[in-house]
């Protein structure tokens, strides 16, 4: 089940990370991108993400004009989908998110498309940084909502002791990914 998360523990969703889905939509046009280079920009007093969205990508042209964006913590069992959304143009196949094989759904009050199934949400309203987007391809968003399932997220991540379907991806090229490992726990002294 979903559950909303506080914003002062967003970052506990991207602190891993992980491998994301940067969702957006303008007027009736709707896309999903997967992204390896997104991160925690600041947490108080206004918690904020960041995410690299090249020039040639139509999710950013949906950013630009719409002013909002999700990030989505993708898991295993989605793979492939990922693979094919970070590898097919929303630009030139307008049936992309269909042949991807992507189901997107909406949180009421909302107008940001999410990706079913993933790990979990991240809703962003842009912070526009025209020097930062045009020379560095970096977007920075307000987070405005989070959403984790109750499966793997309880304000921790469970990994452990959740099906392995639900460890989220972690991307290094061609096609190869990892999943998160086993959790490995230091005593404090």
């Amino acid at each position: 089940m979903i559950q909303a998360i506080s914003l002062d523990k967003y970052y506990r969703l991207l602190n891993i990370g992980p491998t994301v889905l940067v969702s957006s939509k303008h007027e009736e046009k709707e896309n999903v991108m997967a992204a390896a280079w997104a991160g925690i920009v600041d947490f108080y007093p206004t918690p904020k993400v960041s995410v690299i969205l090249d020039k040639s990508s139509y999710t950013r042209e949906l950013i630009e004009k719409s002013g909002y964006f999700a990030l989505q913590i993708p898991v295993a069992r989605q793979a492939e989908m990922v693979l094919a959304l970070g590898e097919i143009s929303g630009k030139t196949h307008p049936d992309k998110l269909r042949t991807c094989k992507t189901e997107l759904f909406y949180r009421e009050h909302d107008n940001i498309p999410l990706v079913k199934g993933c790990a979990g949400w991240i809703l962003c309203e842009r912070l526009p940084q025209t020097d930062n987007e045009q020379q560095h391809d970096l977007f920075i968003g307000k987070v405005i909502a989070c959403y984790a399932d109750d499966e793997i997220f309880d304000g921790h991540w469970k990994f452990e002791t959740a099906d392995k379907g639900w460890r989220t991806l972690h991307y290094v090229a061609g096609g190869h990914f990892y999943t998160i490992g086993d959790p490995l726990i230091v005593e404090k002294n």
